[in-house]
């Protein structure tokens, strides 16, 4: 596939697209200057499909958009672009139902991962960002917590079949002083340090690190490479609220309407040669659970807690 073919493909996927004249086949309502306006369906040249609203040229109001790779979005647009409540069904099988702004998910939102992980929370310019609940089906574990920039950052609660533990995360990572508690009545307090695993490769570790400097934005979002969690207990007592630690809180964002700095922003995203490869959403968050939990107190019965 050439690269113009690549282009194509992307065309109409932020908003307007990229259509060249002419601008596809249309049928439907026009204002006075013969500019799409009302209700129509379009045919475009990269092989889309818009039917839905318009208002003097642009997708605004409901429609649907069909995209030639399968992908397809239901909901309201603004100005050509994706904005307020929508669903979004991606070429993976994977789905985000939830509020838009400016072609990013931006508000309250769940997004449905083709592995059976769910994320139902807030987002912030396209991320998980905010207070959330992500389940991991595999494991039947679910984190509640606060997320920043699309990972796990801060105070946060991960829900285990049997017990839970509360504490804070950096990375994705648990890290720090928590506990675990059971069922209500017993607490064990302690912390986490996150250490090199001895089972991880290291050579060509500084290769793949060049090699995905210009991928910062990807890199942002991962687990760091190589690292794993191991919990350190340290006592154990009886349950009382008062001992666990601060509760996840809901993280202050700017979420006004358009301002000129807005507007100026999204003209420089425009215009800027390097844009980003895939939305965040298609890659499903680590999980943070130890696979191999061992609680080191000796003559602990977790069973008959």
């Amino acid at each position: 596939m050439s690269d113009e073919d690549l282009e194509e493909e992307k065309a109409g996927e932020e908003g307007e697209g990229k259509e060249r004249y002419p601008y596809g086949e249309y049928e439907g309502e026009r204002d006075d200057q013969l500019d799409r306006h009302g209700f129509g369906s379009a045919l475009l040249p990269n092989g889309d499909i818009y039917e839905g609203e318009y208002y003097h040229g642009r997708r605004h109001g409901k429609g649907l958009y069909c995209f030639k790779n399968g992908a397809r979005y239901t909901g309201l647009w603004r100005k050509g672009l994706k904005h307020g409540h929508g669903e979004f069904l991606y070429p993976d099988g994977s789905k985000y139902i939830g509020n838009w702004r400016k072609d990013l998910k931006h508000g309250q939102g769940t997004y449905y991962y083709v592995n059976g992980d769910t994320y139902e929370g807030c987002w912030y310019r396209g991320l998980r960002h905010g207070l959330g609940n992500y389940t991991y089906k595999s494991v039947n574990v679910t984190h509640y917590g606060t997320w920043k920039n699309g990972r796990m950052q801060g105070s946060g609660i991960l829900n285990y079949p049997y017990y839970r533990y509360h504490g804070n995360f950096e990375k994705n990572l648990p890290k720090g002083k928590g506990c675990f508690t059971f069922d209500g009545k017993y607490m064990q307090h302690g912390f986490y340090i996150n250490i090199r695993d001895p089972a991880f490769d290291y050579v060509g570790a500084d290769e793949l690190k060049l090699e995905e400097t210009s991928e910062e934005k990807v890199e942002d979002l991962r687990t760091p490479l190589g690292i794993v969690p191991i919990w350190r207990a340290r006592e154990i007592t009886e349950y009382k609220t008062e001992l666990l630690p601060p509760e996840p809180t809901a993280l202050m964002v700017k979420d006004s309407e358009d301002s000129l700095l807005d507007i100026i922003e999204y003209l420089q995203q425009q215009y800027d040669e390097a844009k980003p490869s895939d939305e965040e959403e298609h890659r499903t968050t680590p999980s943070p659970v130890p696979q191999d939990l061992i609680v080191d107190i000796a003559g602990l019965d977790l069973d008959n807690l």
